[in-house]
């Protein structure tokens, strides 16, 4: 539950979040919270530091640890990578600075792993004479135990005008020495404790991992999604085979992600701590002879904006790989990999597991070798690139269902597994989809995180929100039925007031904590109920958290627009109530006291699913409901003119947030705001990155909602929570007015896609996976998934582009050219979108089908061929707009003559195809 309602607007500092959590004792047993350091400084800054110029950096060591004090990128001011003005907070023992070490190794003869770090006490290093490229070395025997196997040197150097940092690794044992861990700690200031959100924004950088072995590399990006990048990559022989997080005496925090370290090996991990998780490479360790030496390294490049990273690699010789539609691969679209390793030829690629995918090379294009991807086998994939001089690079994917087959798994499951029909259930939620435990198989009756069997917020309302978003995707008239039960006797006049002052208000929570009030019924005792989380009946009936409203406003706008648009079936209901529910929670959410102020708490703030409230208002004013658009359109622009005043206008009820740049961007492009909508988006650029492994390509940064939704509790960073999908609104709307801009395209592409990897192979959809390699699995609950199923519908769509470089390509399609004509068959989700980049060309459908579209490239007409009439659905109705204005390009309008209908055209539908055919106006 991103924006938890519980952590309240002063919740700025890590003394906010402590006193927070002390007071409410979350969850003492799975979080060790942030606390002070304690012990004398040992880092030795009293004896000063040792600074040099290199062409990237201003290099700042401490002169007796030869670890980093700063590294400040030329050309941004005072800006530093690391926590430098941390420093003397993080100067004792336990505290891991750029430049240490640690590593697990057993001498030959001993059957347990001993391990060792040169941050652990701390001593001063003995430094040693340099020359030539070396800009300082050191010893670092005196930091380590007496008792270790190894003599480590460490060097900082200039290499082709490129700062590096080597470790040369001696056994100075008389017996072999084997290296089962060896970490490279990577400590970059993601620490947002105690810093406002402008502070954060401007000091504070995020960092991402490509655990692609010898072609990994981290990347560090600035919170405010400006330049310059960090990228850290190999020096030498030094793969990134997995990536730890790091024990520290600062605990990770809602405020503090923690440390973590790029680790070379990791056998002696697998073995034990990781041996439950599958890893995402191959474990390794080195055995060393004895008086054997081995050096590994890193390589600190720029930048200069966050798009030019993988630019930045091939300039500087890195192999760089490129998937589309990024990689996440439903079985029935056909992928393509791209990979550029200059001077270097590809050797083989090897998949695991064996023909989970299959690969065919195809002709390269201007540099790039080029593939083609079929998914065979669902989950988890890795390819493994071999090159000609000995370097293996591999890419991660995870194979699908076909998506349309996914989300109709996904209704199926939810209709049905998480369907709760009680009619004597004490706390009034049947019938309805509840919340569900996939290790238990069953529906989460109870909790004492009470709203996840509450059905409100996002960890409780998630999977009711996803059914509904799930029958405007694909809808089935059994499952619509259920669905409508639900709206009339649990949403409207359940999680929703219908009667008296708060009327259209939304509950938190429809479960809670209250056995003296419901002796008829046992709570469980093997919960915790004494915490904050346990609500009583008054706390749960509360309306004051505005991140609730979203998801109501959702499900009525679904169903308006089902029936609306597909004639018959939808029946308890006319549009008209389903448009008016929509409007009026909306309304209510934005209703002031007396006193003028808003009567639900944090509306001020941007709101996941916040996009929702301007689709709301398009289709009143489409349906001419004018007085009522004019109302909502005056309440949103009260907030984005708030919005418009502060620097960063995304906060939440978090010190920091990736969830309400989405609705600050929707509100602030309409009302023309776009200084701010730029802002927002460039903070989703700096969060969002694109990465050629399938969890953390379009993954929008969340780590703390595990401790609100999820089963297993803790802070960790997590892959595909609903920020991906909900990030990927802004951005792919964004593309649509800049088709040129095929960054945004992949990040957001692969956020949208990202939803479907939740699904597992029978429906049940997971809130996130777990990315701490100890689990490396799917969470148990369904938790507050709902939320990114949403993003994915909202983005669902078919992209159609021509690549400078890679030439044509469609994400989301499967694309066939012959002659003048490009041909593409959707194979997205829902098939009702088409965006033609070339030509700016936004084509949607609010009913009916595509069943493909092809591009005459030489006179740019564009025929489309529309899926066959169903019972509902007679006629299609089809929007023709152009977003980007393209140079040369005219407006669209269709050839044939066809009546308007909401300001679409309505096509009627035929039993087999109808054919339509767009040609720019004369």
């Amino acid at each position: 539950m991103s924006n938890h309602h519980q952590a309240s607007l002063w919740i700025r500092t890590s003394v906010g979040c402590l006193l927070l959590l002390l007071c409410h004792s979350l969850f003492a047993s799975s979080l060790a919270q942030q606390r002070g350091p304690s012990g004398p400084p040992t880092l030795g800054l009293e004896q000063g530091f040792i600074e040099f110029e290199t062409p990237d950096f201003r290099l700042k060591l401490v002169r007796a640890s030869q670890t980093v004090a700063a590294l400040q990128p030329k050309g941004a001011g005072d800006f530093d990578f690391t926590p430098a003005d941390r420093l003397t907070l993080r100067a004792r023992d336990g505290f891991y600075h750029l430049g240490d070490l640690i590593f697990r190794v057993r001498v030959e003869g001993q059957s347990s792993w001993q391990d060792y770090s040169t941050a652990a006490a701390r001593k001063p290093v003995r430094q040693l004479p340099v020359s030539g490229p070396a800009l300082a070395a050191a010893d670092l025997e005196p930091t380590l135990p007496p008792d270790s196997p190894l003599q480590i040197t460490r060097t900082w150097a200039l290499d082709g005008g490129r700062l590096v940092l080597r470790f040369a690794i001696r056994n100075r044992r008389d017996v072999p020495v084997e290296i089962g861990a060896l970490g490279i700690p990577l400590v970059f200031n993601n620490i947002l404790t105690n810093r406002t959100l402008e502070q954060a924004h401007e000091v504070c950088s995020f960092s991402d991992p490509y655990i692609g072995r010898d072609g990994g590399y981290l990347q560090v990006t600035r919170l405010n999604g400006r330049g310059p990048a960090l990228i850290v990559v190999p020096d030498g022989r030094t793969p990134f085979e997995a990536y730890m997080p790091l024990s520290e005496p600062m605990r990770p925090s809602q405020t503090f992600e923690g440390m973590f370290a790029w680790m070379v090996h990791s056998r002696a991990y697998a073995e034990n701590e990781w041996r439950s998780a599958e890893p995402w490479n191959p474990p390794t360790s080195r055995t060393l002879a004895p008086g054997e030496t081995v050096s590994y390294g890193l390589r600190f490049l720029l930048a200069d904006e966050i798009r030019s990273i993988e630019n930045s690699l091939i300039a500087h010789g890195r192999p760089v790989a490129v998937g589309v539609p990024g990689y996440i691969l439903p079985m029935d679209l056909e992928g393509r990999l791209f990979l550029r390793y200059a001077g270097h030829k590809v050797k083989r690629v090897r998949v695991e597991p064996q023909g989970a995918i299959a690969i065919a090379e195809e002709r390269p294009r201007n540099g790039w070798l080029a593939y083609s991807l079929r998914g065979k086998t669902w989950g988890r994939a890795r390819l493994t690139i071999s090159y000609d001089d000995g370097l293996e690079q591999s890419v991660h994917y995870y194979v699908i269902k076909p998506a349309a087959q996914a989300v109709a798994d996904l209704g199926r499951f939810l209709m049905t597994r998480q369907w709760f029909d009680d009619p004597n259930d004490p706390f009034r939620r049947s019938p309805s989809v509840m919340s569900y435990d996939r290790e238990a198989n069953k529906i989460i009756a109870q909790e004492s995180r009470v709203w996840i069997a509450g059905l409100s917020d996002e960890g409780g309302a998630g999977s009711w929100l996803a059914a509904a978003m799930k029958q405007l995707a694909q809808p089935d008239e059994e499952e619509i039925r259920k669905y409508e039960r639900f709206i009339d006797q649990v949403l409207w006049g359940g999680i929703q007031y219908k009667d008296g002052p708060n009327k259209y208000g939304v509950r938190k929570s429809l479960f809670f904590y209250a056995p003296q009030e419901m002796a008829g019924f046992k709570y469980d005792p093997s919960f915790n109920w004494s915490t904050w989380t346990s609500w009583k009946r008054a706390e749960a009936e509360s309306i004051g958290r505005a991140y609730n409203y979203p998801h109501v406003v959702a499900a009525y706008w679904a169903f308006y627009r089902l029936a609306r648009n597909q004639r018959g079936l939808v029946t308890n209901h006319p549009w008209e109530w389903y448009l008016e529910q929509a409007y009026q929670t909306a309304r209510f959410l934005t209703e002031r006291d007396a006193r003028g102020r808003y009567r639900v708490g944090y509306v001020d703030k941007g709101l996941m699913e916040g996009t929702i409230f301007v689709l709301l208002l398009e289709d009143l004013k489409r349906e001419g409901w004018n007085e009522k658009a004019r109302d909502l359109e005056t309440r949103m622009k009260e907030r984005a003119d708030r919005w418009r005043q502060e620097a960063y206008p995304f906060g939440s009820e978090m010190a920091w947030d990736s969830t309400g740049q989405e609705e600050v961007y929707a509100w602030c492009k309409y009302f023309g705001y776009d200084d701010k909508a730029e802002i927002a988006l460039a903070s989703i650029i700096g969060y969002m990155p694109t990465i050629p492994h399938w969890g953390y390509n379009g993954n929008a940064r969340r780590y703390w909602d595990f401790l609100y939704a999820g089963k297993l509790r803790r802070i960790e960073r997590q892959l595909h929570h609903y920020g991906s999908g909900l990030n990927a609104i802004p951005v792919l709307a964004h593309y649509r007015e800049h088709p040129d801009d095929y960054y945004l395209l992949r990040i957001g592409y692969g956020g949208a896609l990202g939803a479907l990897s939740n699904i597992d192979q029978e429906g049940f959809a997971s809130a996130a996976f777990h990315s701490y390699p100890t689990t490396l699995r799917w969470d148990a609950y369904s938790g507050d998934y709902g939320p990114n199923f949403f993003g994915h519908v909202i983005n669902a769509a078919t992209y159609i582009v021509n690549h400078p470089e890679l030439g044509w390509l469609s994400f989301g399609g499967n694309l066939k050219l012959s002659g003048d004509w490009v041909t593409v068959e959707p194979r997205d989700s829902m098939r009702q979108r088409i965006y033609i980049a070339p030509l700016g060309l936004w084509l949607t459908l609010d009913a009916g089908s595509f069943e493909s579209v092809a591009i005459n490239v030489r006179t740019r007409a564009v025929r489309i061929r529309l899926s066959g009439a169903t019972r509902y659905v007679s006629r299609a109705l089809l929007r023709v707009e152009q977003p980007a204005k393209v140079q040369g390009v005219g407006a669209y309008r269709a050839r044939q003559r066809f009546a308007s209908e909401r300001g679409a055209y309505a096509i009627p539908l035929g039993p087999s195809v109808t054919q339509v055919e767009l040609v720019e106006g004369r």
